[in-house]
């Protein structure tokens, strides 16, 4: 039986289309600005988020630290969620290339950060502190449990930025599933940011990068960035095919994604011995913690294993499961089917 790949959407293999369409992709060289189909890929990037111009990276590890190095100087502060995947997951990039300084704010459970906390975290002008340039918000949230960001909350960020001189980037690497849960565009939800980033490689299965999308000269500075950084690329038409497959024929079916996840998170809810709540699952992101005593998240997944299925501890009893294109229906069943039979 093939195995039930549940740890993250980052799993995704390319698909039938996008791999025939990497086959047949017109190339040049990128770092020259002379790649057809990286040009095309960045064109419609920009065009469905609404922003003046798009910038192919290698990750949105280099999506958001190209977008930081774009914004903010060396002494410079930006403010962010304490749960923030740029702050806890990227090797604390912005400090040790950028010299640029984290300001944290805690997140709320729905991702959200409060507004006077955003108001109380940028500083004054004092020659003791460091300036703040920039507020950094991420969409869907994944230590939130894939929780979608609201316009709302979106454009009440960036009216405390602008009122303050700062610049709102969004990291969303999941914006396209906070899109399909909240039922707007991917464009509404990034119209009040100054940058956004999306990643191309998790839900949307193609097998590498990210998009940065933002003004003209941002942009310019963020194509600096990435060079700084190692990440120009020659004939990355072969990357970008493969990417615009993903925006024409990947992004109407993240609902699906965001049922089988739902599904899952009731399914557990009924198993003695998991702790969950199912109505915080909103997308296609599920944590669930392992209440049973004696039994430690790493146990019950070396278990799962055996009976072909993979998820990811994320703490001592908590583990995640992302669900994705190649997770099906039936294979949401199996994986329930084995937690309940392996909780008994």
């Amino acid at each position: 039986m093939p195995m039930v790949e549940l740890r993250s959407d980052t799993m995704t293999r390319p698909t039938p289309a996008m791999r025939r369409a990497m086959a047949a992709a017109e190339v040049g060289d990128d770092v020259f600005g002379e790649d057809p189909t990286v040009n095309r890929l960045e064109a419609k990037a920009a065009e469905l988020l609404g922003k003046e111009a798009a910038l192919l990276v290698a990750s949105g590890t280099m999506a958001n630290l190209a977008s930081l190095l774009a914004h903010c100087g060396r002494g410079d502060e930006v403010i962010l969620g304490h749960l923030s995947h740029s702050f806890i997951y990227e090797q604390g990039g912005m400090a040790a290339v950028g010299g640029i300084c984290p300001r944290t704010v805690l997140n709320r459970e729905d991702g959200t950060l409060r507004p006077e906390e955003i108001e109380a975290a940028v500083r004054g002008d004092n020659v003791h502190f460091p300036r703040s340039r920039l507020l950094m918000i991420e969409n869907t949230h994944n230590l939130c449990g894939g929780a979608p960001l609201d316009a709302a909350f979106m454009r009440a960020a960036a009216e405390i930025a602008r009122r303050h001189g700062l610049r709102l980037h969004v990291d969303g690497a999941r914006l396209f599933n906070a899109a399909a849960a909240l039922g707007v565009s991917a464009r509404e939800l990034a119209a009040a940011a100054d940058s956004v980033n999306f990643c191309l490689s998790k839900g949307l299965a193609a097998p590498v990068g990210s998009v940065i999308c933002g003004g003209r000269d941002f942009i310019e500075r963020a194509r600096r960035a990435r060079k700084l950084l190692g990440g120009g690329m020659r004939q990355a038409g072969i990357i970008a095919a493969a990417g615009i497959i993903a925006l024409e024929e990947m992004v109407d079916r993240l609902a699906e994604d965001h049922i089988q996840a739902r599904k899952l998170a009731e399914g557990l809810a009924a198993i003695p011995g998991i702790a969950i709540d199912p109505d915080r699952v909103r997308t296609n992101i599920v944590y669930f913690d392992v209440s049973k005593p004696g039994l430690s998240a790493a146990e019950l997944l070396r278990r799962l294993e055996r009976e072909g299925i993979r998820m990811l501890a994320t703490g001592a009893r908590t583990i995640r499961a992302v669900t994705h294109y190649e997770v099906t229906a039936a294979d949401t069943d199996h994986a329930l089917s084995m937690l309940a039979k392996l909780m008994n």
